[in-house]
């Protein structure tokens, strides 16, 4: 028997920036009661393996200012209002690792935080890569890192790719590989 659902009575619009919504809807409980419910709202994200003829992996190593610490991920950003998966990975791989590819392929998605936001993040594995010019944003710094399969595993067991996104990205990219 399928779980009982929410119904939307409202929505409206608490705060916008260029990445994200902030949203708050009023509902109907599934026993009556009126409820309210706060989320995130995005166009989604794309995050990107970059991944050499040999196997080796390109990742990127940057500071996050939440956690105040370097954080070893794949390539990955928001997909912005009028733009497709597809260019916002195209997009990541060339401003985050500095390459382009000729062979793209999906993966599979994720929502990486479904109780606060309705993102989801398309996962695409991308070969065939040449070499380009970074260009990333004025508040993204990146040292990129190559790492084989079996590195990138005892990195995220010892702790020290500890990113979510990219822990979650790798689970369902690693059986493509």
């Amino acid at each position: 028997m399928p779980l009982s659902r929410w119904k939307k009575r409202s929505e409206r619009v608490v705060f916008r920036n260029p990445w994200w919504t902030y949203k708050q809807d009023e509902t109907i409980l599934p026993n009556g009661s009126p409820g309210e419910y706060h989320y995130v709202h995005t166009y989604g994200s794309s995050c990107v393996l970059p991944v050499f003829p040999d196997g080796r992996i390109v990742l990127v190593n940057q500071y996050r200012y939440l956690a105040d610490r370097e954080s070893l991920e794949f390539p990955c950003g928001g997909v912005k209002e009028g733009q497709s998966y597809d260019e916002t990975a195209v997009q990541e791989l060339a401003e985050e690792a500095g390459y382009r590819a000729a062979d793209w392929m999906i993966a599979g998605e994720f929502n990486p935080y479904n109780g606060v936001t309705d993102e989801i993040c398309r996962v695409h594995i991308a070969r065939a890569l040449v070499q380009t010019n970074a260009t990333p944003d004025d508040t993204e710094e990146f040292e990129r890192v190559v790492l084989t399969p079996d590195e990138i595993d005892a990195r995220i067991i010892a702790g020290v790719i500890w990113d979510g996104m990219t822990i979650a990205a790798w689970t369902i990219a690693r059986p493509h590989l």
